[in-house]
């Protein structure tokens, strides 16, 4: 089912009215599915069967991103902000501590969820945040040039491009491993949200001193890292381990920063085995 749903969030300048756009699908424990800045839910589509087969999943479109629309005026694109957002949203689809796993930016806000103790369990699939200086600014250019890319195309060039496999390499082989194994349709629906993430600016900048240096107690913690990942680079899920101890480190193979679309079935068993 994709749907819409609207609710009210404290902001300084009083409550206001957030929509975000989502699928629900299966049934059991609820399991969120958050995407990376600039992505959309489709993201997830690769493993969405598996994982509806025994959770009832929401993957929901963040603020700016799809097809929800950027936060209100008032409210920042930031991680303190995004998770009254997210809290905000629990109440409204009357979810109570859902398991949580998110990709990139996603995986960053789900393990602020656990910090807050929001949430059931978290899988983390190569989450922002525990980068030194250099890495941060390497994968934030990386990242301008993709979206500076996506926005100077014209849709029909897309198209163009994201029919033969070489197509598809040049414009997702920074995120994917096997850009061949991702059809032409979803090349160019993730390229053109890519382009119309109306949060991708203010995201990015409100990210420059964003580190991720909180231990997490009580809350079962997955972090996976694709061994081919080309944006943040595999030594970070070491940096991960070493902030949360307690957690589970996972290794990839062959999967590169968005890994659903590279191993669907590995992904799908990581995410459910960590939210057991």
């Amino acid at each position: 089912m994709s749907a819409t749903v609207s609710f009210e969030v404290a902001s300084a300048g009083g409550e206001r009215s957030v929509t975000l756009a989502y699928t629900r699908r299966g049934s059991g424990e609820p399991l969120l599915l958050l995407h990376g800045i600039g992505h959309h839910r489709q993201v997830w589509d690769p493993v969405l069967p598996a994982l509806a087969a025994e959770r009832d999943v929401i993957a929901v479109d963040l603020p700016g991103c799809g097809e929800s629309p950027a936060l209100p005026d008032g409210m920042a694109h930031d991680l303190p902000t995004m998770a009254g957002v997210l809290a905000a949203l629990f109440r409204a689809l009357e979810v109570e501590r859902p398991h949580v796993a998110g990709n990139s930016l996603g995986g960053l806000l789900a393990l602020d969820l656990a910090r807050a103790q929001l949430v059931r369990s978290v899988t983390a699939l190569s989450p922002a945040g525990f980068w030194n200086e250099p890495e941060r600014r390497y994968a934030f250019a990386v990242l301008t040039a993709m979206r500076q890319l996506a926005r100077r195309m014209p849709p029909p060039l897309v198209e163009r491009l994201a029919r033969p496999a070489i197509g598809r390499t040049l414009l997702t082989s920074t995120i994917y491993a096997r850009p061949g194994r991702r059809s032409p349709e979803a090349v160019v629906a993730e390229t053109l949200a890519l382009a119309g993430a109306q949060g991708f600016s203010e995201t990015l900048r409100s990210g420059r001193t964003v580190r991720f240096t909180h231990d997490i107690v009580g809350t079962p913690v997955t972090v996976a890292w694709g061994n081919r990942d080309r944006l943040l680079i595999p030594r970070q899920g070491v940096r991960a381990k070493s902030v949360i101890p307690r957690a589970r480190l996972v290794r990839l193979p062959g999967c590169g920063h968005v890994p659903m679309n590279d191993d669907p079935a590995l992904v799908a068993r990581v995410v459910l085995d960590g939210s057991r």
